[in-house]
């Protein structure tokens, strides 16, 4: 264990939470083609997250924060909400929102630089966004570190004991760090976050994830011993041989006691295309873990019902609900994408 790893650690999805941060889509950004369907995925979202904790909505401007509230007004108590204001090029608050790591016990805010996913899209405004909420107070008095490498919230999964799972196709991806090794870079997360030890996969992949196989639309922890994963069984389908071999990388691993973890299998759903052609990566993995809830991508498909099943079974004692993201996946992401958990002590007013 490094000296900072006794004194610092990156909570599970699962800890406590103060709120949840979501940057809401605005028409200056590529929703602007059918960004009202896009607007109810998020109030479905903000009605359930303020039934159990704070929401943290990112707005573009003072116009568009009149627009939300007025919006979400009829179906949620504004008095869980905390608005803020900070322009944005894109909504997808996993990558640009802070990570928290609990030091001695307590929260602080790590400022990662975000890149755009290698320089693929705009990002300007997003990298600012952290550290100016920061500066406007959102975040109270919990202290923030800007942090000068590349790292993205959706790259990595923590069960909250030491471990981090992770895929070497994104951290080390050459648009990341250059320069950086996979050996830099997990010395680096050590220090950082406090793991100690980091679960690297090297298969997984879905057509259309344009973050270079973010481990959230891939394999996610659900307790210290379970992990649920994206599966195919079609051997016709072109996920089907990157897949196996991602499974089969999952059962070679090990817990830290030696143990095999429990696998749960997400299948993926029947393709599905945008109107240029282009399979979109529709992922049950990408579920968010709230306080006493789990919300869980749905897609239309007959796979949304067995992936509630599955997960409703990895989480008993927490609500396990559907929110329908078939408008999301226009632009490759899905509901975990969207959001960004803000754990106990971190959000003010919480």
């Amino acid at each position: 264990m490094t000296a900072s790893a006794s004194v610092r650690s990156l909570p599970a999805e699962w800890a406590p939470q103060s709120g949840v941060m979501l940057t809401w889509p605005h028409s200056q950004s590529d929703w602007h083609a059918n960004l009202a369907a896009v607007e109810q995925v998020y109030l479905q979202l903000a009605r359930v997250i303020c039934q159990h904790e704070k929401l943290l909505v990112v707005c573009y401007d003072t116009s568009h924060q009149q627009h939300i509230q007025d919006l979400l007004q009829p179906h949620v108590d504004l008095t869980q909400i905390v608005f803020a204001v900070h322009a944005s090029n894109d909504s997808w608050a996993r990558d640009h929102g802070p990570i928290t790591v609990l030091e001695q016990r307590q929260p602080r805010l790590l400022d990662f630089q975000f890149n755009g996913w290698g320089d693929k899209y705009a990002h300007d405004l997003d990298n600012q966004i952290t550290s100016g909420l920061h500066n406007e107070g959102v975040f109270g008095s919990t202290p923030l570190d800007t942090i000068n490498i590349i790292l993205e919230g959706g790259s990595i999964d923590s069960d909250g004991e030491g471990s981090l799972l992770t895929t070497r196709a994104c951290l080390c991806h050459p648009s990341r760090n250059p320069g950086m090794s996979a050996t830099d870079i997990e010395n680096k997360l050590q220090q950082l976050l406090g793991v100690e030890r980091i679960l690297w996969l090297e298969h997984g992949w879905l057509a259309g994830d344009d973050t270079d196989s973010h481990i959230d639309m891939l394999a996610r922890f659900c307790d210290a011993r379970t992990i649920a994963y994206t599966t195919c069984d079609d051997a016709s389908d072109e996920h089907y041989s990157k897949l196996s071999a991602m499974q089969a990388e999952l059962s070679a691993m090990r817990q830290r006691n030696g143990e095999a973890y429990e696998l749960v299998a997400l299948p993926i759903p029947r393709a599905i295309f945008n109107q240029e052609g282009e399979r979109l990566p529709a992922s049950y993995a990408n579920f968010l873990i709230i306080n006493a809830a789990v919300l869980v991508p749905q897609y239309g498909d007959p796979a949304d019902t067995i992936a509630l099943q599955r997960l409703t079974a990895c989480f008993p004692g927490r609500e396990v609900l559907g929110i329908n993201c078939r408008a999301v996946i226009e632009q490759f992401g899905s509901l975990h994408c969207l959001t960004m958990q803000l754990p106990t002590g971190v959000l003010k007013d919480s």
